[in-house]
């Protein structure tokens, strides 16, 4: 009935496949968050009808025929992370800052002609933007009265005899509980499972625990982007990108529980963690047109192909247990790694810009994308067979999703004065936790201009609600109520060549 002494696990090195690549991920890695310079930021990122900014290259790159020299900006951030958490009426509030480039590019021109007709400019660019930062600290606490991660495991597992544990590949997680003495086979069984709060099923659940669970997560999405595009007749700009996309990310969930009495099996506390990281590169192609019909308006469309990403995945998970008339037991799985494809959904957008005279501009625009296209698939080297499951899992899950963007920007001499508003609309489908998820964003900036030099500040604010599940079992699903914000102050300095 006891556990056999197995320390050579070798075998288990693709045991933690059931855990990864999941919905979570794919509509993390297909989410953008346009950055860019402060300009950009401080108007929401409404920017596909404006152009004339190094940001509108990752955006819409018809916006590079908008200018007329060659120009250079850099836009450093500073980078906020609040989460306030709620588990069982046990509050929490958690900060994090992070410093990083957000924008940096170039503009060449390499044709200005004076003629009014034909192509007027030809621009060639390179851009890169930071379109996600992952960087993220949540704390968990709290007291669960009705169940454990234990129970959530020793479910998984029912029907596996506890000696071939280790032969199962979803049952990674479970195979360290059941090692480490936190959940064995029920009296007279060996594939039915009882928890050290129930003495391995002797006697009826005794939780009253204190549970925490602690997420950190650093990475970040930054596109390169390499384009060209010209001004046709001063009335009609187009222009392509070529998208190249670094991914990095790093996860660690730490999860553990205590108890504050004696049971009767012994328990004092135990720690899992659970480490993972994805680093990988994905190819995009981004056409776009902005048309003038009159001198004050400015229509654009861009549509963005699906990213293809090529991802690298390395994970491992352990746990500490400690239960009184026993050493300190504790075990690690073998690290996994794993290659493999994502196809995040294809996007279009389209957007109106009015200038009013002189005095400023008013920009808004619309973008539609369906998260239920993205798509998991193996690479030649890799033949894990689970992705169809998986991209089922996300045409289940994700949806349809709008976001609109709004931004105006008021001039006065050499100063200009900008405020925007952005949202991005619900993923997931109704019925799911998190149907309710959609991110607000405010934004406001000022800029001061020279001639051939440029000093702008952005402010961006932007909140999401989450529902974080611990784990689920049959009888419940813990689960914290979070409030994410985050606070982004860029600072863009701008040259342009010709003056």
């Amino acid at each position: 009935m006891k556990k056999r002494a197995l320390l050579i696990l070798a075998l288990i090195s693709a045991l933690n496949a059931g855990i990864a690549q999941n919905v979570d991920d794919a509509l993390k890695y297909s989410q953008i968050f346009y950055n860019g310079t402060a300009r950009f930021m401080s108007m929401g990122g409404a920017f596909t009808a404006l152009g004339g900014d190094l940001s509108s290259l990752n955006q819409n790159p018809a916006g590079i025929g908008v200018f007329r020299s060659s120009e250079l900006s850099i836009s450093p951030q500073l980078y906020n992370f609040r989460a306030k958490t709620n588990f069982n009426g046990s509050k929490g509030n958690n900060l994090l800052n992070d410093f990083n480039l957000g924008q940096a590019g170039i503009v060449l021109n390499l044709r200005n002609s004076q003629s009014a007709t034909g192509l007027v400019t030809l621009n060639f660019g390179y851009s890169y933007s930071r379109t996600n930062n992952f960087n993220e600290t949540i704390k968990i606490e709290g007291k669960s009265d009705g169940s454990s991660l234990l129970d959530f495991w020793a479910e998984k597992i029912k029907g596996i005899v506890d000696t071939t544990l280790s032969d199962y590949m979803d049952a990674a997680d479970a195979y360290l509980g059941w090692y480490t003495w936190l959940l064995d086979p029920k009296s007279g069984t060996n594939d039915t499972y009882g928890t050290v709060y129930t003495n391995y099923g002797r006697y009826p659940a005794d939780y009253g625990k204190n549970i925490t669970r602690t997420i950190n997560s650093t990475g970040y999405t930054g596109e390169h982007a390499i384009s060209v595009g010209g001004n046709y007749s001063n009335n009609l700009y187009i222009g392509a990108t070529l998208g190249i996309t670094r991914l990095e990310y790093e996860n660690t969930i730490e999860h553990s529980e205590k108890s504050d009495s004696v049971l009767a099996s012994g328990f004092r506390d135990f720690n899992y963690s659970y480490y993972y990281r994805n680093w990988g590169t994905g190819y995009s192609l981004k056409i776009g047109l902005i048309y003038k019909p009159i001198e004050p308006l400015r229509i654009g469309f861009t549509i963005h192909s699906p990213t293809f990403y090529w991802i690298n995945e390395y994970l491992n998970d352990n746990i500490v247990s400690h239960v009184d008339g026993r050493q300190e037991s504790q075990l690690e799985n073998g690290a996994s790694w794993f290659k493999y494809r994502l196809t995040t959904p294809i996007r279009g957008t389209i957007g109106v810009a009015y200038q009013v005279k002189k005095l400023g501009v008013l920009s808004a625009e619309y973008e539609l994308v369906d998260y239920n296209m993205a798509r998991f698939s193996v690479t030649g080297s890799d033949d894990y067979a689970g992705y169809p499951e998986k991209n089922k899992e996300i045409r289940n899950t994700l949806k349809m999703a709008s976001n609109i963007r709004v931004g105006a920007e008021a001039r006065l001499n050499r100063l200009y004065f900008r405020g925007g508003y952005a949202y991005y609309g619900k993923a997931y489908k109704r019925g799911d936790l998190n149907e309710d998820i959609s991110y607000n964003s405010i934004s406001a900036g000022a800029g001061f201009r020279e001639q051939n030099i440029s000093v702008d500040f952005g402010y961006t604010r932007m909140s999401n609600p989450h529902n974080y599940i611990l784990y689920a079992t049959n009888t419940e699903s813990p689960t914290s109520n979070n409030i994410y914000s985050r606070n982004i102050f860029t600072v863009s300095f701008g040259y342009k060549f010709g003056y």
